[in-house]
């Protein structure tokens, strides 16, 4: 934290800037909307993730003098712009979705408005840290929603892009609603609980695995869980255990707390192990499972009846299938005077035509039931009625639900204004008490993992009407649709 990556963006953010500055357009405000357009996984949701990442990223945005040397050495910049460059800051305002939010495919999930140049800088760094924690969040807990309360260890740090790739994804694992990490930095950075076992190496390193099991067992009376796969489970691991409990921890006032299986097939070794330590009268041992495990895989588990008390997995939230998220940046409103002018990009792909103007989000909730019924983007001026709404699919205008006797809620919040930090970003423990309290207005088919039931995200009717007239007028002059558009229209 408060590391300075200011120069961590794509090349063309510069070139582009120098233009803007050269064409007098510093001071020029913006509007750009960073949203994704499918959801993530190929799910019925996305949960929102990295808004503490961009947080830190502002606050210690700054141009150094070894920063503005090197790009002098590129030669591609003059040396007034280097000198703007030399007394940078980030003077805008920033609305987001909180972290541990469910989010939905084209709707706005951070609103940029800043002077031109400031907001195009800190796209490529804010995409990244989008792009990034989202897939954490996202995968993490619909691992969660799988395990229908089985305790999930995210063991993942070995598995990640990088150092600072793993400390993100047990964070995000945290906030999504995992137990604890095996990563003791992010344990650390975030005080939250960390946990772990043993590894085969600790068995293979001994002469037996009931001299590694009883060295440990010593080391750890108190928590005392061995893994018992390393040369058989059935035949081997789960009879060492069982003699570890009678011969040494009972013995001097301590219980074997759980045993875990790594390999296998896990339903049947599970199931049989139960067995074992039942007729052994160690009704109370925990079974932990794990090897690659995803959502998938425990559901099948649970199914199958497994005996499951917990659950390691990391693989599948670091490095999880599927797992592009593709955020992109937008601009998508000019400040005029004191008013806004939309901006847009068409597309031959409709789904790339992006929602035009300075916009604002609200997710409407069923007041007695507690449900979401889903998600409109409104004009950052227009009012949303608190008596009845009727949501349009802006994709066919003859699919609408008119709802009443709702709580409407506005999603994004502001983070910096005009500058200024203004935003408290919550501590974790309350960022994943958050996230399950969000996670229970979903209806059940918008998370199922096969299938899941499209959740409403419309435009308002003012809002769908610019979007369509601005295609017609790109259209009209006959443009190429795989070029941004900068068709004006005031709102």
């Amino acid at each position: 934290m408060g590391r300075n990556l200011t120069m961590m963006t794509d090349f063309y953010e510069l070139t582009m800037s120098q233009a803007y500055f050269k064409a007098g357009k510093k001071d020029e405000i913006a509007v750009f909307d960073a949203f994704y357009r499918k959801n993530p996984l190929d799910g019925g949701y996305g949960l929102m993730g990295g808004v503490d990442k961009i947080i830190d990223f502002i606050k210690n945005i700054k141009f150094t003098s070894e920063d503005i040397e090197y790009l002098r050495g590129t030669g591609q910049f003059t040396e007034d712009f280097l000198e703007y460059l030399r007394n940078f800051k980030f003077t805008g305002s920033i609305y987001a979705v909180p972290d541990g939010t469910p989010i939905f495919a084209n709707e706005p999930i951070v609103t940029v408005k800043a002077p031109i140049i400031e907001a195009q800088i800190i796209e490529t760094i804010l995409l990244s840290y989008l792009n990034a924690n989202i897939m954490y969040t996202t995968a993490a807990r619909r691992v969660v929603e799988a395990a229908k309360g089985i305790g999930i260890m995210e063991f993942g740090a070995r598995r990640a892009l990088g150092p600072e790739a793993a400390v993100d994804a047990s964070k995000c694992a945290i906030i999504a609603g995992c137990v604890g990490t095996s990563n003791v930095l992010a344990g650390l950075e975030y005080n939250v609980p960390v946990m772990g076992t043993m590894a085969h190496s600790l068995v293979t390193e001994a002469d037996s695995e009931y001299e590694a099991f009883l060295n440990y067992a010593k080391a750890y009376p108190n928590n005392c869980v061995l893994l018992v796969d390393t040369y058989d489970v059935l035949k081997s691991g789960v009879p060492n255990a069982i003699k570890i409990a009678k011969e040494y921890l009972e013995p001097n006032g301590y219980k074997l707390k759980g045993i875990r299986i790594d390999s296998g097939d896990l339903a049947y070794l599970s199931i049989e192990a139960k067995k074992m330590l039942v007729e052994a009268g160690l009704d109370d041992v925990k079974i932990c499972l794990s090897n690659g495990l995803n959502e998938r895989t425990i559901k099948s588990l649970i199914l199958q009846g497994a005996v499951i008390d917990s659950i390691g997995l990391g693989d599948n939230i670091v490095l999880p299938d599927k797992a592009r998220v593709g955020c992109v940046y937008k601009n998508v409103a000019i400040k005029h005077g004191d008013d806004f002018v939309s901006r847009i990009k068409v597309s031959n792909d409709a789904a790339k035509a992006i929602t035009p103007g300075f916009k604002k989000v609200y997710r409407f909730y069923e007041r007695e039931t507690g449900y979401a019924l889903g998600d409109v983007i409104a004009l950052h001026n227009e009012k949303i009625p608190k008596d009845k709404y009727t949501l349009i699919d802006p994709l066919n205008e003859h699919n609408t639900l008119t709802i009443k006797n709702y709580i409407v809620r506005e999603l994004q919040q502001p983070i910096f204004e005009n500058g200024e930090l203004v935003y408290n970003d919550p501590v974790l423990k309350d960022k994943q008490e958050y996230c399950n309290n969000e996670m229970k207005t979903l209806y059940p088919e918008v998370k199922r993992l096969e299938n899941p039931h499209g959740y409403y995200v419309d435009l308002t009717k003012k809002l769908l009407k610019l979007k369509k007239e601005l295609i017609r007028l790109a259209k009209e002059q006959k443009v190429e649709y795989d070029i941004d558009m900068t068709l004006g229209k005031r709102l």
